[in-house]
């Protein structure tokens, strides 16, 4: 590892007693390591050592750290306008991320609504669909069928819509929305759909259809749920039966937008149109919150012809004009880059230099598609024991559950890379090579 001087001081005492972390306890807290600066695709730690990032900051730090083009735009905003209200007051900032969210994405999308984050982006798609088939005279359409093994969001609609049985949030019992929920896709992504898939989805519709409002889900890769890539014919299927029964489809493209799986939007990999669809993360280059969530002009009318006559949302802080000055500069970047070239390379290493993890005892399953890369290991892991081994090694990957994944920045080098991918391959064999003790296994 690379040592850096910093005289920055991590108050780790005051983090531990009064700060929350993702998905920790308070009083059983995990330990954090404290960062100081980030540059290019590493992380430097108040201990003077640096790590190569492998999950771009969950999956939105497309472009590295500290891109000079998006520190500009950000910097030059500041100076003349961080933030105004966006009732009754528009500015040119909104204007331009909305232009090229429109322009990148499907034609029939043509409305944007700027949300604060990707659950906040769920949150509104819902309640699109919802408000939706009021204005269309089918009030009783008022749920939503989804998937299991999905994950869109922590807030209370979106975990409605996440896995019922084994998700984050079953914890919430009634208090939650009871949405309709179908078998996760099995069908592979380089397979055709399987009669399995196909028979679940025309039993649902047929069952459900006149009181389902939408179907949401995430296409090609199911990310926190499970980790899984399915076949674009599902989500063919999936588009085909949603125009035979009257039902809107919401695809939550916030951890696949922007080029992850190999195409811009993981949608395109079976050629459909959203009637809705949810971006975030990687919107910004993972540089400051911001989310959106477009539909189509079918949608808009039918909202407005509902009772309220006004789609019913509207945050403090949406439309912030730095967070869309940030937007636009990624966005740009994307548009004028050479991502496609770039997220090619990484999956075919990915591909090579993970390989040989599928011989390890403890590895149910290694994937990879775009520049995403998982080790799916037979059991649980030990998360904060892995976090220690993977920082001894100069590189931060965070594991959950069974997944050992990476999702790097697009511009990681291929040494960087390799370095990666062989923390991956020896954290997971130590895991094998632990026999009946399996240090790394987690028993919680």
């Amino acid at each position: 590892m690379t040592l850096s001087n910093t005289n920055t001081t991590i108050d780790y005492t005051f983090d531990q007693q009064h700060i929350w972390h993702p998905y920790t306890s308070m009083t059983q807290s995990l330990p954090v390591y404290g960062v100081v600066s980030a540059q290019g695709c590493e992380l430097t730690l108040d201990s003077g050592e640096v790590l190569i990032d492998g999950t771009s900051s969950w999956w939105s730090c497309v472009h590295g750290y500290s891109h000079p083009t998006i520190l500009a735009a950000m910097q030059q905003q500041l100076l003349s306008l961080s933030h105004v209200m966006f009732g009754g007051i528009t500015h040119q900032p909104a204007i331009e991320v909305s232009k090229r969210l429109v322009q990148m994405t499907s034609a029939n999308l043509t409305k944007v609504f700027l949300a604060d984050s990707g659950s906040i982006a769920v949150e509104v798609a819902l309640k699109m669909a919802l408000q939706y088939w009021q204005g269309r005279n089918k009030p009783q359409k008022q749920r939503i069928m989804t998937v299991k093994s999905g994950y869109h969001g922590d807030t209370f609609a979106a975990m409605s819509v996440c896995d019922p049985d084994g998700g984050m949030h079953t914890m919430f019992g009634n208090n939650v929305a009871k949405q309709v929920f179908i078998p996760a896709p099995t069908s592979k992504f380089n397979e055709p759909l399987n009669q399995t898939d196909s028979n679940a989805l025309e039993h649902a519709f047929s069952q459900h259809h006149q009181n389902i409002a939408a179907v949401i889900i995430e296409p090609i890769m199911q990310g926190a749920g499970a980790m899984r890539f399915y076949s674009p014919a599902y989500l063919t299927k999936l588009r085909a039966l949603c125009d035979e029964y009257q039902v809107l489809l919401i695809l939550d493209e916030i951890a696949t937008g922007f080029g992850r799986t190999g195409t811009c939007f993981a949608y395109e990999h079976a050629n459909i149109e959203a009637d809705i669809l949810c971006v975030g993360k990687a919107l910004t280059g993972g540089y400051i919150s911001l989310a959106a969530t477009l539909c189509s002009d079918e949608v808009a009318s039918g909202i407005s012809d509902s009772p309220a006559g006004v789609f019913m949302h509207g945050p403090t802080f949406m439309g912030n004009p730095l967070a869309c000055a940030a937007a636009t500069a990624s966005l740009d970047l994307l548009l004028q880059g050479d991502w496609q070239q770039q997220v090619s390379a990484i999956e075919a290493q990915l591909k090579q230099e993970l390989a040989s993890a599928t011989d390890l005892a403890q590895v149910q399953d290694v994937r990879v598609l775009g520049a995403v890369g998982v080790i799916e290991m037979v059991s649980s892991v030990n998360t904060a024991q892995l976090q220690q081994a993977f920082v001894d090694l100069g590189v931060w990957v965070r594991p959950f559950n069974k997944y050992i994944y990476i999702m790097p920045p697009y511009t990681i080098s291929a040494a960087q890379l390799t370095q990666l991918t062989s923390a991956m391959v020896s954290v997971a064999g130590s895991i094998a090579d632990s026999g009946n003790k399996q240090q790394f296994i987690s028993h919680g």
